[in-house]
This record gives C-alpha cells, structure tokens and sequence, in this order.
C-alpha cells in the first residue's frame, strides 16, 4: 500500500500564519502536524511508499521535514509545479498528477495534509480491504444539523454503503461529513481521470465521491476519536488547546 498526503493548498483563510509557511507544517502540540499523521499511519503494516505532493512555493519546506523526520517507510516529496491559488490543481487535481508522474502500483491510501486526528487508521483499512475493488471514504460524525452547511455530508445505508453525497447543503438528515480521508484500490484509479475528463471540479474530493457512488461500490467508515479539519484560524488554535496525540 502506498499513502498518498495532499498538501499542494494555499490556506489563504489562514493567512498571515501561511502566507510563508506551509498549512501541514504548522505545530500543534509542538510537532507539524503533517508529523502528526504520518506518527498515525506507520501503524498501518505494507506501508511501502509515503507520498507527499505539495507546490512550487513550499516543496523545500517539505523536502527539509522528510530530511529530518524519522520513517519506517520511504517519504517522497512531490511538486505539483503550481505557484499560486490562482493555478492551484486542486486535491482531485493533485492526484491524477501524481497518478500521471509517480509510479504507483499499490493500492492507495490518500490523507488530507490538515486532517489531524486521534484515531488508528487500522481498522479503516482492514474494512476497505475487505471491500475488495471497492473504494472506501473516511466519516466523521458531528452531531450538528445546523455545522452540514461547512461539510461534504455523506448518507450511508444500512450496511454501510454510500447512497448520496451532497457538497455543504443548506440541509441534511445526515451529520456524517467526508474528512478526506479515502482508499482506492490500485483497479479503481483509472477512473480518477476519466472523471477529470468530463467533470469542471477538480478540487473538493467530494464531488468525485458524489460522481464515482454511481458507477461503482463506495462504503463509508466512521471513525471516533478526536478530530480537526484545520480550515481556519480559530480551529487551529482550538486544536492546540485540545488535541490530544
């Protein structure tokens, strides 16, 4: 298995903090918290490759951190050749480019660079293994009819299966949000640019999960623990406050 961490973002609503300074590379508990995930992920066994894909503007950043962090598994630093919000790919962006200039030949376990969490990943994808070709997506519920509006909010059935996706709706019966946190078979990457090819959204992975529930099987997995989407300032100093490795 190959994990792929996307972290290619400007995090300009967290401006002045990342004006200079990568988002993932922010300390929470005096550790990046790009650290943080990958402390996470090295339970996970057959873990071969890490993957981080980042821009122009803040690949040395990355590339000194995998200098100095300490792995089990090979860390690969990635530049998506973008310099700016204005040229961004956008996180679906991010991983065709990298499908198109890596090698990968593994399943792929792809992790939000500002998805900060407490939970163990084991579980997670011992069930999207024992989905076979299908794809997996990361839930988290909030508990919040009134916070859907700020998320991807994902409907699952009885069993498990992913019935419908909707990108911050005004209204939901659903309180399970998509944390980017997903696993895709190495079979079902192909059809990451088949999307890009007739979809104008290359950013929110949601809407590639709203698009590809309806040509194959995705399941949904809830994961409980403490969690942070580092979005803005004021979560960013919460997450520092309670967050608890």
């Amino acid at each position: 298995m190959q994990i792929l961490v996307l972290a290619a973002g400007y995090a300009t609503r967290l401006y002045p903090l990342t004006k200079h300074w990568p988002k993932p590379l922010l300390l929470v508990k005096e550790k990046p918290i790009i650290s943080h995930i990958i402390d996470n992920a090295q339970k996970l066994q057959d873990i071969t490759e890490i993957i981080v894909v980042t821009n122009d503007k803040f690949v040395e950043y990355f590339q000194k951190w995998a200098e100095t962090y300490n792995c089990s598994a090979k860390i690969t630093v990635l530049s998506d050749k973008t310099t700016s919000e204005d040229n961004r790919l956008g996180a679906i962006g991010d991983i065709a480019y990298v499908l198109r200039n890596h090698s990968i030949t593994e399943d792929l376990l792809v992790i939000g660079g500002d998805n900060l969490f407490s939970f163990d990943l084991t579980a997670f994808v011992d069930f999207a293994q024992n989905k076979k070709d299908a794809c997996t997506v990361g839930l988290y519920n909030i508990f919040d009819l009134e916070k859907v509006r700020y998320y991807g909010i994902v409907t699952v059935n009885d069993t498990g299966k992913v019935v419908d996706f909707e990108e911050k709706p005004q209204k939901s019966l659903s309180t399970l949000i998509s944390m980017c946190l997903y696993y895709f078979p190495y079979k079902r990457l192909e059809l990451i640019p088949e999307y890009l090819k007739n979809n104008s959204s290359h950013d929110a992975p949601g809407n590639y999960i709203r698009w590809l529930h309806n040509i194959i099987d995705v399941w949904g997995y809830e994961l409980k623990g403490d969690w942070y989407d580092i979005g803005d300032i004021d979560t960013f100093y919460h997450s520092n406050v309670t967050f608890k490795d």
